[in-house]
């Protein structure tokens, strides 16, 4: 089935060339110049994903996230911008998207991430089995808890104290994972490869700036840290 994708660009240049990438890798792509038609459009049109720029005119790329995410509108989103500091990422993530790229960008990595992305929002088949004959690894009604987090992974919920964290989609993904291999340091690569399907290299901070965002969600008063560092090999999550 052909994918579909909302592209809210307002550089025509750019908008022109990534439809024409998209479309030339299957994808019914709907291009609009700024977010007051990007919004229109998914009322409209209800896409796959939706890719969006930050800094468009009238309602910018963080507004058209947050009025998505307040209507409760789990789209997939990628936001594009050319703004490198950690913390214009961080308010993209807050605003709800589920990933970013740094312009210019690579048209590899734009269709790497955005197939990460339809996977990640595929629903998950329900098992004709019963739960005794089901080979499944991570049964979705386990609970997962290490220390005082605790995941529900049948309803995608997560908890440190009682207390309920909202995560976006990339973020709760990452942090079960950590949470399914605690005590276990994965490295960068299998990481990226488990997220998003994706190895962008050493030199990219994606990652670095999702378990930034998570440790700062996951942080409480007089709590422990629950992720932690290892220099030159990638992340382990652990009780303290």
């Amino acid at each position: 089935m052909t994918s579909t994708v909302l592209l809210a660009e307002d550089d025509r240049a750019i908008r022109d060339a990534v439809v024409r990438l998209l479309t030339l890798e299957g994808y019914q792509v709907t291009a609009v110049a700024d977010g007051i038609q990007a919004l229109a459009a998914v009322h409209k049109e209800r896409p796959d994903v939706i890719v969006l720029d930050v800094m468009m005119p009238g309602i910018d790329g963080l507004a058209v996230c947050s009025v998505l995410r307040a209507e409760n509108d789990r789209t997939p989103i990628l936001m594009l911008t050319a703004r490198v500091d950690t913390s214009d990422r961080v308010a993209g993530l807050d605003a709800g998207a589920d990933d970013y790229m740094v312009k210019p960008f690579e048209a590899d990595e734009l269709l790497a991430r955005l197939r990460a992305l339809l996977r990640r929002a595929l629903p998950v088949p329900v098992p004709a089995d019963p739960p005794s004959a089901r080979r499944d690894p991570y049964p979705l009604d386990d609970v997962i808890e290490v220390a005082d987090l605790r995941i529900d992974p049948t309803a995608r919920r997560v908890w440190r104290q009682n207390a309920e964290i909202a995560l976006s989609r990339t973020e709760y993904d990452l942090l079960e994972l950590l949470a399914r291999n605690a005590g276990i340091v994965l490295d960068h690569s299998t990481v990226y490869d488990r997220i998003w399907g994706y190895d962008f290299g050493p030199g990219s901070k994606n990652l670095a700036v999702y378990i930034g965002y998570l440790r700062r969600k996951l942080e409480l008063r007089d709590a422990p840290p629950l992720i932690h560092t290892v220099r030159g090999v990638g992340y382990t999550l652990r009780e303290p």
